[in-house]
Parts: structure tokens; sequence; C-alpha cells
């Protein structure tokens, strides 16, 4: 029997919307109140996911411990016996600089260069799963250049971008190919002294080549099959989708609409970005004009994902936005309009106004069970990560509230508002690290700090060089595919769903990217080596709550662990508190 269809309904006078009926009784929300104390495996009661945008591993930490420390930037000092990674440095020079064949000799067009604290803004790179794969050149890793840097130098990248209102400046070096540069310690300084209090893996990846919303998909899904409709730009094996009755421009004026319950996964597999058929804000025009505003552009996902599973568990749990709502907080002043959600707006370090909300990066949204088309604010501030209108949905100041409150739901994913999120073009490290520091701080102020970890890492690679071939383990063989061949990812047989159909278009694992776990329960001044990607997430949720793997062909039951990076031998968390300050990244105390 087909669960019903979820109704939303539009108070149109007002602009406010309100939930008629959301096939969820009274009692249901309450039996999930009661069975949200859910036992774990070890002693994290609360994982909070801080999922970034578009940073490789290079990018940030090719030459981590190492900065170069010039004067006037924020300084980094290892502490003594900080481990080395796998990055873009053999040894130190003369005069203490990091060197290496990498640095001085690279197969690319132009070594790898530093960009420094003064230089935040950057161009965004090509992060497309057909580009990325042939960035790697069959694991020669050389033609980054060519095929994700678009053959722009680093003046052409920064040509007309501003940071505190002039010109960029143009770091030295020709030439200087902007997708082969890194920061380091002196600019990502919040992120290097986090990784040398906690746990860093230096062998993390993407679980498939490509951009956002198939890395959205994997950190909560473990999986970019099931795609029921969607553009063949972002799609293989899919029909265009059509919008649920009401839920189409002008939806301003709509007084009902309707989506399933739920919904099997379909047969088609997504590699690139399309907005969520399920998402008001995907058919509303917003003033930069950035996303899909056609039906027939938008992406329908099918099968479980980890909040279904987490609704099953009876656990509580959120993915939390900037943006999704206006920063509304119920019984906190007047619910915004949803053309006031859509188009929320700030202004970062280059001095650019970016809308804060960006449909294509909320993976639950895709899922007739789990969206929250609407963007229906939460019933009040106890209900924070039960079920209620809010579908789990949130905007990041209900995650602040439930925090504040001490109502932190036991798995919480966050995504910082565009502007603060670090993807180049309308992001950069200095709004990241605010974002960063402040919402680490905040946890690590609150009670139920001794009980919670919380993960850093990020949706793909924008395309910025790292050197490591990634490690295959999810083959395909379509024409987007040219890893190992003219339409070729690996040899082996592709990943198969329940009816063992093959799945292609996962061509895996993908660039190398940054993770970290801050806990107190984390190892200290540690790097893992095991291989994970971001399944590892899904899996450790799997893990710690007892929870079975999705199934259908996911990546998750595969997935290497991040339990390697925690310490729980003691009956007492073994590491400390580490405040910095969100400007420098330097500590406090």
């Amino acid at each position: 029997m087909r669960p019903p269809a979820r109704v939303w309904a539009l108070t149109a006078a007002a602009g406010i919307f309100t939930a008629m009926a959301f096939g969820v009784t009274g009692a249901a929300i309450a039996s999930g109140n009661q069975n949200a104390s859910g036992g774990t495996t070890t002693p994290i009661k609360h994982l909070v996911v801080i999922f970034d945008e578009n940073i490789s591993f290079d990018h940030y930490f090719g030459t981590y411990p190492n900065a170069a420390n010039p004067a006037g930037e924020p300084s980094f000092t290892a502490k003594p016996g900080t481990p080395t990674v796998d990055g873009l440095y053999t040894g130190l020079d003369s005069s203490g600089q990091p060197t290496g064949p990498l640095l001085t000799s690279n197969p690319n067009l132009s070594n790898p260069q530093r960009l420094g604290h003064s230089d935040p803004m950057t161009c965004d790179q090509d992060h497309g799963y057909k580009d990325e794969q042939s960035a790697n050149d069959l694991g020669a890793m050389d033609q980054f250049v060519q095929h994700t840097g678009g053959g722009k130098t680093i003046a052409q990248c920064l040509a007309g971008l501003t940071f505190n209102g002039s010109p960029e400046p143009v770091p030295a070096g020709n030439p200087n190919f902007a997708v082969m540069d890194y920061y380091d310690g002196n600019t990502v300084t919040g992120l290097w002294n986090l990784a040398q209090q906690y746990s860093m893996s230096d062998n993390a990846y993407t679980t498939n080549y490509g951009p956002s919303t198939p890395g959205a998909f994997n950190v909560t899904s473990g999986q970019t099959y099931g795609a029921i409709c969607g553009p063949t730009s972002a799609t293989i094996n899919d029909s265009t989708c059509s919008a649920p009755s009401g839920l189409q421009s002008p939806a301003v004026n709509t007084t009902d609409i309707t989506i399933p319950a739920s919904q099997d996964p379909g047969p088609g597999t997504t590699y690139s970005d399309a907005d969520p058929t399920y998402d008001i804000c995907t058919y509303l025009p917003s003033a930069d004009g950035g996303d899909n505003r056609a039906a027939s552009a938008t992406l329908t996902m099918g099968g479980p994902n980890i909040g279904t599973d987490l609704n099953s568990a009876g656990l509580t749990w959120g993915w939390f936005q900037g943006g999704f709502d206006n920063g509304y907080v119920p019984g906190q002043g007047t619910a915004p309009t949803i053309a006031q959600i859509c188009n929320e707006r700030h202004t970062n370090v280059g001095g650019s106004s970016i809308v804060d909300y960006s449909p294509h990066h909320e993976p639950f949204e895709y899922y007739a069970s789990t969206a929250n088309p609407m963007h229906l604010p939460p019933t009040s501030v106890a209900m924070i990560g039960h079920q209620d209108q809010a579908n789990h949905q949130y905007d990041t100041a209900d995650f602040f509230a439930a925090a504040d409150s001490g109502n932190l739901p036991q798995v919480s994913f966050l995504k910082a508002p565009e502007y603060q999120d670090g993807h180049a073009g309308y992001s950069d490290p200095n709004d990241e690290q605010t974002w960063l520091v402040d919402t680490i701080n905040k946890l690590e102020s609150l009670p139920s700090w001794s009980s919670t970890a919380v993960v850093v890492t990020y949706d793909d690679s924008d395309g910025w060089y790292d050197h490591v071939m990634p490690p295959i383990r999810s083959a395909s063989q379509t024409s987007l595919d040219t890893l190992t061949g003219a339409g070729m990812c690996g040899n082996a047989p592709v990943p198969v769903n329940s009816a063992s159909q093959p799945e292609q278009g996962r061509c895996g694992l993908g660039i190398r990217i940054p993770f970290l776990v801050v806990s107190p329960w984390s190892k200290s001044n540690y790097v893992a080596s095991n291989v994970i990607d971001q399944s590892s997430v899904v899996k450790f949720i799997e893990q710690n709550w007892n929870l079975p793997a999705l199934g259908n062909g996911a990546a998750d039951a595969k997935a290497g662990s991040i339990m390697p990076m925690f310490n729980f031998n003691s009956k007492t968390p073994p590491n400390g508190s580490l405040f910095l300050d969100p400007a420098t990244g330097e500590p406090t105390s």
C-alpha cells in the first residue's frame, strides 16, 4: 500500500506557510520522543557534521604542518612531534620552507604556489565528474590546468575580484596557474590548529568524482544512484521531472502543495548539480539567478537515506542550512515569507552580496520522505530534531537555539550560509574560518561537549590540484568516464542495486579532501592514514547507533571507518578543549 501523500497549505494574506497534514500523528511524535535516548556503542552521544564546500586536501593542507609565517599574517608553529602528511613537500630548504619535487618541478604546467592571507578571494574551478577524471590523466595527476583549471593563470582568476574593497593582489610566479595554488597555516590557521589538537585524515576522498550535489548525497545516503527523474546535464538513465501539484512558479500564490510520503529508488544516477524538485526555492527567482528555475531541470531521488534510518530508530536528527528559513526560530519574531527565505543575503569579505541558501546543497530536499518543500519552521525549539512539520530540515539558527536549550539532536548536519561555506568564487577561507571557529567554540562551551564529536569535511574538491591518485572503489563504464581510458573507470564490475542491476556513473573514489574529527574523544595531534570517504560518515552513524547499512549498492557498507581517529580507551575524555579566535584562527586559551 502506498504511503499517504503530504499536503502543505499557504496562508496567502500573511505569506506564511503552515502544515495542514503531514502524514504523522501526535502519537508518532510522542513515540519518537520516547525513543530518542538511543544507546550508542561509543561515548559519542551527539555527532555534528560540518559539511563545507569545494576544497582539495593539498589546497588547504599541502604543506602541513609547516607554514611560511610571513610578517603581518596569523602565525602557526607546529608542536613538537606533530606528524607530517602525504603532502606537497619532502623536506625543508635552508630557510626552513617546504620544498620537494612537487613544489619545484611539478608535472603540471606550473608549480603549486602559496596564496597568502591577503589573497582569500579566488575564482571557482571546474569540478565536473568527467573533467576531474581527465585531470588525473590515468594516474599521472598532471592535467589539472587543462581540465579543471580552465587554463587560467592566477592573475586571470583574480581579475575583477576584490578584498576589503581593493583589487585582489596577484601573487608572484610566472607561469602561475590558479588551480595549482594552495593556502597554509597562515590563512587556514584555525583548521591547522584544530588538526594539531585533534585528529585528521590525509587519506580521505569524495565517494565519487563530481560537484556538490553528488557529494551531499554521499555524506547522507552513501549513494548517487536512485534518481527517479532528472535532466541529462546531471543524471544518466533518467527522464525529466515534473513539478508536484502546486509547487511551481508562481508558487507564492499556490494554496496546496502535495508530494508523496516516500518513493522507491529510480533507475538513474546523478553525477552533477541540479536543484531538488521538492523545494520551493528551486522555483522562485533569486536575485543572483544562479539556480535552476524549471521543473524539467530538477532532480528527484528515491530510496533510503540516513535520515529515514534515523527516523525508523526513533533518533533525533536534522539538516541545518544557512538561509533555510531566514534565520527564524519559533517564538522569536515573525516568520518570514517564502520570498524572503529564498533570498536572504550576506556580504562576504570581498564585498559581494551573496544569497545564503542554495537548494542544490540540501540533499534531503530531493527525497519525498525527508523533504520540507515549503521550508516550514519547527513547531517549537523543543521539537527540533523530532518529527513535526519541519521534517528534520532546518535553518542553522534552529541548531544554535536547540543547543542553547540543551536540546542538541543526536545527529546534526550543518551547512553554512553560502558566503561562509568556503566555496571559491563567492566564499573564501576567511569567512569560512569565522563560521567554523564560532560554531566549534560554541559546541565546546556546552555541557554536552563531553559526549560530542564534530566532523569537518567537504562536498567536493572544486577541481583544485591534489597530487594523490585516489583508489578505485567503484567502477563505471560510460561515455562520461575517462579515469583509466576512454569510457572507463576501472575494469572491475560496477556496483549493483538490490535487483543486481548495474549502477553506472559512480566512478570513485574521487579527489582527496580534508577530513577532521574534533572531539574530547579524538586522538590528539593525530593523522589517520586508513582510506575513508564521505560515506564513512554514514558508516559511523550506523556503527555508533547500531543501525543497518542502507543497502541497494550504497557505499557505506564498504566504506573505511573513522573509528581509528578516536581514543575510547579511557573512562573520561582524553582530549581537552581548544578555543580559537574566529578572525585569526589562533588559540585564545
